[in-house]
């Protein structure tokens, strides 16, 4: 069975009550008139013993994820929501190698993921290193596997492809992708990347990019985007998950709700869509939707404001309507949803590290990316499950998800 499948399988969570009544048979006596006492036959039917049913492999996962969440203190389970860079809790100014520091965070954060940049990537054999020694002590640590994640679109959003150290092509931007017609193409894409990630120890990759640009002005995603039809974008969407998913690599579509037909930029303040519903539905959201009917791990919700949609100018990464009302709700999907970076200016500029935490774990999602001050966002979780604002089983249903996927990977 495939990762994605798996995924797919164990998160359509159910229980199955089994029970089985076991028939005794006591038999008869025969009492003929001809024959003695002594010869009254006394043999009885022995009872067929009940079969116990066996469980299957998916039954066996779910129960193992269940051991791990009620093994887990309530601290291991908020480390789990954070995807972090190494440097923010090891507070070495760039993490190239893992180390005693890496370790010693680790034990007091056992965080769900890590992601690097291109500064901590200085070559394949140290990025290998790296990753091997991160991914070994985490398992020693947590008993887990870890996320280790990179944004490694192609084109201008690339990590490693280009990276003076390595000897790796890259394989281009999007656009000119969308613009060949041949989802082949963008398939070869997520094959290609999907390997020298796997190679060099990834885990997840910050990718595809399923936006639909439909604002010719939009510069965000413009490169980045396979293009302005709705159903070109899906289809090279879902063809470059798959590329992915065969060389084991978790994919992520982003950047729910669609950055495409957005004013402004998330990484220095405000953006937003004027669309209403209905509208996104026509073109933008196609092809998250799909994504996540075809089972992709992880979708990323951006900071875009929708007001015509929310109601009001609060970021889609932070709002129920988009997250809870649309991903989970109506599309039923039950993948792990995880943030846009939570450092960018339309965050930052407007929350604190622990609201902006907080007020995205209430919207629905499962993963934060990045907080500002990693310190200050994980308290403030802690806090509010102390005070109420969140809740024990809005905590473990995230978890839960984390580990599905997690333990998918085993």
């Amino acid at each position: 069975m495939s990762v994605g499948a798996a995924i797919a399988v164990l998160t359509a969570f159910f229980v199955v009550g089994c029970g089985s009544t076991e028939k005794q048979n006591n038999g008869s006596l025969s009492t003929d008139s001809s024959q003695d006492i002594s010869e009254v036959s006394t043999k009885q039917e022995v009872p067929e013993k009940s079969e116990v049913p066996k469980k299957s492999a998916d039954e066996l996962k779910r129960e193992k994820v269940e051991q791990y969440l009620a093994d887990m203190t309530t601290e291991e389970k908020v480390a789990q929501l954070f995807v972090i860079t190494p440097e923010a809790i090891t507070d070495v100014q760039t993490v190239t190698a893992a180390g005693n520091a890496t370790r010693k965070a680790l034990e007091k954060y056992p965080v769900g993921g890590m992601v690097y940049m291109k500064a901590n990537l200085v070559s394949e054999d140290q990025t290998k290193k790296l990753l091997e020694n991160t991914k070994t002590m985490y398992k020693e640590i947590a008993d887990l596997p870890i996320f280790l994640t990179v944004d490694e679109e192609g084109g201008t959003v690339a990590r490693i492809a280009g990276n003076d150290g390595f000897s790796i092509e890259n394989v281009g931007s999007m656009n000119l992708i969308g613009e060949s017609g041949d989802t082949d193409k963008a398939y070869e894409v997520g094959v290609t990347i999907g390997t020298y990630l796997s190679d060099l120890g990834f885990n997840v990759d910050f990718a595809p990019v399923a936006d639909v640009l439909t604002n010719s002005e939009n510069q965000i995603v413009a490169k980045r985007s396979f293009g302005s039809d709705s159903e070109l974008v899906t289809n090279m969407v879902l063809a470059e998950m798959k590329g992915f998913e065969e060389t084991g690599i978790l994919s992520c579509v982003k950047h729910f709700p669609g950055h495409g037909c957005t004013i402004g930029d998330t990484h220095e303040g405000y953006a937003y869509t004027d669309k209403t519903r209905e509208e996104l539905q026509q073109e933008e959201l196609v092809p998250f939707q799909e994504a996540c009917a075809n089972g992709v791990p992880f979708v990323m919700v951006a900071h875009i404001s929708a007001p015509n949609v929310i109601g009001d100018n609060t970021p889609s990464s932070l709002s129920p309507v988009m997250i809870t009302d649309i991903l989970r709700n109506e599309w039923n999907y039950d993948g792990i949803v995880i943030t846009d970076a939570l450092n960018m200016g339309a965050i930052v500029q407007n929350y604190s590290s622990a609201d902006a935490a907080v007020k995205a774990l209430q919207a629905g999602a499962d993963m934060l990316l990045m907080p500002e001050n990693f310190q200050e966002a994980y308290q403030g979780v802690l806090d509010a499950l102390e005070n109420g604002t969140l809740t024990q089983e809005q905590i473990d249903c995230s978890v839960r998800r984390i580990l599905n996927v997690k333990l998918s990977m085993q």
